[in-house]
């Protein structure tokens, strides 16, 4: 399937829901954090750095690692945009694996943060909400002088159940799943598609996606967003 004959499915589709991943925010600017590029190149076990044991048994550690994963400057792509324009014509949802918030900020209202965001930040001690700008000068709470926290799924952490619900429930009323930049291999994100009812799957990505029955298009993303 070639660009234009994708953006047309995804024009005239009655209801849609994008599944998201990083390979949406890197036209951005925010590196893909599993690539060869990305900011675990070269770090010794990534999947440590950003795990709950990490953030509890060594919080300086951990905080100097989740510093890189911020960039306020970053600003929506083409694909945030044409996404979030997509709601004022239709049902239309997105369910992300990013923590970067562009979905959000590029207008979506209907959109399931799925790992959770990094602009969301709370006390562990006092469970008060703390400004992300005020966590990027201290992990420690001046209030209480609890650990500061972004509000994301580390590793070794579970999912709340009303934010699975809402995810499959929104793969389950769509006539079309998109899903782009991401290569479905981190569950339970990857475990959504099952929930689609019908058999539209469009799925583009630079690389191909094995074992999953779907119309595939090997192109960058903004590329087709760009002919909606």
């Amino acid at each position: 399937m070639d660009n234009h004959t994708a953006a047309k499915r995804i024009r005239e589709a009655k209801s849609c829901t994008f599944l998201t991943g990083a390979g949406v925010s890197t036209p951005s600017g925010i590196p893909d954090y599993r690539s060869l590029q990305g900011v675990y190149q070269g770090i010794q076990q990534p999947e440590y750095l950003l795990s709950h044991t990490c953030m509890v048994d060594e919080p300086e550690t951990f905080y100097r690692f989740v510093q890189h994963l911020y960039h306020p400057d970053a600003q929506p792509n083409v694909i945030h945009q044409k996404i979030a324009a997509l709601e004022e014509t239709r049902p239309v949802w997105t369910v992300s694996q990013n923590i970067d918030g562009l979905h959000k900020k590029a207008g979506s209202q209907h959109c399931i943060d799925f790992h959770g965001s990094l602009y969301r930040c709370y006390c562990r001690k006092c469970g008060e909400n703390i400004p992300w700008e005020t966590y990027l000068t201290d992990w420690l709470h001046a209030g209480c002088g609890g650990q500061i926290r972004p509000d994301i799924v580390l590793y070794e952490e579970g999912f709340a159940d009303a934010q699975i619900e809402a995810a499959i429930a929104a793969v389950a009323q769509a006539e079309l799943l998109v899903v782009v930049g991401t290569s479905l291999q981190v569950y339970p994100f990857a475990g959504l598609i099952q929930y689609q009812q019908t058999p539209s799957v469009l799925v583009i990505n630079q690389t191909p996606i094995a074992g999953i029955a779907t119309d595939q298009v090997l192109a960058r993303g903004e590329d087709v967003f760009a002919l909606i």
